[in-house]
């Protein structure tokens, strides 16, 4: 798919540059910037990425955005990207909340029943502001969408604390714990392709 874009962006270019007309010109650099904007693969967004924040690991960004194939087809450069990785982390963070209320209601303990409930607060609202996240990421309010990404990204760490001070204080002792991480891991992803989309 990319192979054809980039072949129809180099002969528009090709006919423009005998053309000569003015006006050709100006649809030229229109079309350059949306030849621009599907040339950006996974692995340069990652590398970007990783570069400039933190909590984004590079081999993990490729690999967990590489097995999605909604990004073979994106179009839309960065902006595309941006919208899988929210999109992606907002459905991390219902999955997890919706794990955690199946194993609440099997919870016969009081003191873990009101863990979960805590968990299950976190994950509705970082699933929330996710959303309205994908909202201004679609209309192209970088900023808001950023301030909504990272205020979901709370979420992992607030539900890890709620179960600090067992016994067993291993990350097996927390309750899909892999699943905890990887939402984090997502929205630090989707944090880093929206500011490199904005």
């Amino acid at each position: 798919m990319q192979s054809w874009s980039l072949l129809y962006c180099l002969l528009f270019l090709l006919l423009v540059s005998r053309s000569g007309v003015a006006q050709m010109m100006v649809a030229a650099d229109e079309e350059l910037s949306s030849c621009a904007i599907g040339a950006v693969s996974v692995e340069d967004a990652c590398r970007g990425a990783s570069e400039t924040h933190y909590g984004v690991a590079y081999d993990h960004c490729v690999s967990s955005l590489g097995a999605d194939p909604r990004s073979k087809d994106n179009d839309q450069g960065m902006h595309g990207l941006a919208l899988l990785a929210t999109r992606m982390a907002a459905d991390h963070a219902a999955a997890t909340e919706s794990k955690m209320d199946d194993l609440s209601e099997l919870e016969p303990a009081e003191h873990a029943r009101a863990r979960y409930a805590h968990c299950l607060e976190q994950y509705g609202t970082a699933a929330d502001l996710l959303r309205d996240a994908l909202d201004n990421l679609k209309a192209r309010i970088y900023g808001k969408a950023m301030e909504q990404i990272a205020a979901a990204m709370g979420a992992s760490e607030s539900c890890e604390d709620a179960w600090n001070g067992l016994e067993d204080q291993s990350s097996s002792s927390i309750p899909v714990a892999e699943h905890d991480r990887e939402y984090g891991r997502m929205a630090h992803i989707a944090l880093g392709f929206t500011h490199a989309a904005a």
